[in-house]
């Protein structure tokens, strides 16, 4: 099975840590990188090229709507996938309008993450 090439965004290195930590184990998932705000994550995108980017939308510097907005419009083939702890109407409808693929709750079982990672690295459409 060929490893999907994953970046971690999220302003709180605990997040990062743990996400890495679970993806890592999983066996066919490869973090290419970590970004703590959506700039960073812009600038990783572009050298790192990752199949998947799991995107906080709260960060400081500049949020993940407007990170996944830009990588999108430089790299459309890029998948990415949101994490937040406010998932309501509003959020997903961002979400989707700048090209995200799903919106994933923090605390959300680690199968649901998985299973959005895999859908997203296979090019279909998550659950938005």
């Amino acid at each position: 099975m060929v490893n999907i090439r994953v970046l971690i965004v999220d302003d709180v290195e605990r997040v990062r840590q743990d996400l890495r930590t679970f993806l890592t184990l999983t066996g066919n998932i490869e973090i290419v990188g970590e970004a703590c705000n959506g700039l960073e994550a812009i600038r990783l995108a572009k050298t790192l090229l990752p199949q998947v980017i799991l995107m906080d939308l709260e960060m400081p510097v500049m949020d993940g709507i407007e990170a996944a907005r830009q990588i999108k419009a430089l790299q459309p083939s890029c998948r990415v996938i949101a994490l937040t702890i406010h998932a309501g109407e509003a959020e997903r409808q961002q979400a989707l309008e700048v090209g995200m693929v799903d919106v994933i709750v923090k605390g959300e079982s680690l199968e649901v993450l998985l299973h959005s990672i895999r859908t997203a690295a296979e090019d279909k459409e998550a659950r938005l």
